[in-house]
């Protein structure tokens, strides 16, 4: 777009002052900036008056999952179908892989953070290992596909390379980088990261699928025949991926997802809850259940809602397809935002911005049937989120040593 029509479009939207310093630019970031307006999707900004609607936790309901003892009964079966799935080149794998090691104080990507004590071994290092526990045993390759954020993207490709792409064939996996959204003050004026650039932040781990439609890859799934996506988060070093026990159950199930889950420790576990509300499969994140609801226990004293995700699911594409078009909530996430007032970059003490996101547990929900697979959370639950305590570096590696992994 030429300058009179990014002008017009600000002004029609409201957002005038992003050409506040266009005056002081050179050519080039006078282009720059323009091409940044360009990419703006200025109807996020209508979330601040219009905020994702709380859930009706008056019809919330308990989702039977397959229990550790009913897969161990049935794991044969299950394995079979998911083999033959995987054997047809149904199935394929998406990392959430975009975020740095900023709480780790490490200010690389994540992936490449070093869980190894007398040998580098690294998060993205074990991952693969992971994944090749599975293909070693149905012999054969999957697609993997690494979504990355534009400020790890280089370093996460360059590592991959570095690293031979760990013994995984090259042509089979697809790096592609998350979508973005503006970042806008909490007076809703969209932000200036630079005189002449926009202030943008990715979408949230909701917007995986989009993400990866919007960069090309969908004509690959098609061409490919590839009928299921197994998404999972970066940090989790126990990450069992494209398990086709995991995979049979669900397809078996006829369920359009699965997700796999943990039994909680204790009522205030950090984990989103899987249950059913108004009939219809949805998490609640941690930090939306009151504790009355997270501590409510069954008959056997139990606790009613027991199983918490892990961030590890596997989505049917032809419905990922079908819901693209119903766009999923975004949430305001109030965050401490660097950004140009009076000319110069300031870094504020408070949040003073809102962020939107979307979020994956939403996509559940919208899929309408899912399976809910138990794990043990001592052989695929190891977040690495933390330098100490829970979930954490020191919690990892106890964990894969458990698992006889040499660290």
């Amino acid at each position: 777009m030429d300058f009179e029509k990014i002008k017009k479009l600000l002004k029609d939207n409201g957002q005038e002052q992003l050409l506040e310093y266009y005056g002081e630019l050179d050519g080039k970031q006078r282009a720059q900036l323009l091409e940044d307006v360009s990419k703006i999707n200025f109807s996020v900004t209508d979330c601040i008056n219009n905020h994702v609607a709380d859930k009706n936790l008056k019809d919330i309901a308990t989702v039977p999952a397959k229990s550790l003892d009913e897969i161990a009964a049935h794991r044969d079966e299950y394995c079979e179908e998911g083999v033959k799935l995987l054997r047809a080149g149904k199935v394929a794998a998406v990392i959430l892989a975009g975020g740095q090691g900023t709480r780790l104080g490490f200010d690389k990507p994540k992936g490449t953070f070093n869980v190894g004590v007398t040998r580098t071994l690294t998060i993205f290092g074990q991952l693969m290992s992971n994944i090749k526990d599975v293909t070693d045993a149905y012999g054969g390759y999957f697609y993997l596909f690494i979504m990355t954020s534009e400020i790890n993207h280089d370093e996460t490709v360059a590592f991959f390379k570095q690293n031979d792409y760990f013994g995984y064939p090259a042509d089979k996996i697809r790096f592609y980088v998350q979508d973005k959204e503006p970042v806008c003050g909490l007076d809703g004026k969209i932000l200036l990261a630079d005189k002449h650039r926009v202030a943008f932040s990715p979408n949230g781990n909701g917007g995986w699928y989009s993400s990866l439609v919007n960069s090309g890859l969908q004509q690959l799934l098609k061409k490919e025949g590839i009928e299921w996506l197994n998404v999972f988060s970066v940090d989790n070093v126990l990450q069992r991926i494209c398990d086709p026990v995991f995979i049979g159950a669900t397809s078996l199930s006829r369920s359009f997802c699965g997700a796999k889950v943990v039994r909680k420790t204790c009522p205030e576990e950090r984990v989103g809850v899987l249950c059913s509300i108004e009939g219809r499969p949805d998490i609640i994140e941690y930090y939306e259940i009151p504790q009355d609801i997270a501590a409510e226990k069954d008959e056997n004293g139990e606790l009613k809602y027991p199983y918490g995700v892990i961030l590890n699911y596997l989505f049917n594409v032809h419905v990922l397809d079908a819901i693209l078009s119903w766009k999923l909530p975004y949430h305001l996430a109030k965050k401490k935002v660097a950004h140009v007032a009076d000319g110069v970059i300031k870094t504020p003490d408070e949040p003073n911005a809102y962020k939107f996101e979307t979020l994956a547990v939403d996509m559940v929900r919208y899929m309408g049937s899912c399976l809910a697979f138990e794990v043990d959370r001592e052989k695929e639950f190891a977040p690495v989120k933390n330098p100490t305590g829970v979930d954490s570096v020191e919690s990892a590696r106890k964990l894969l040593e458990k698992n006889g992994v040499k660290l």
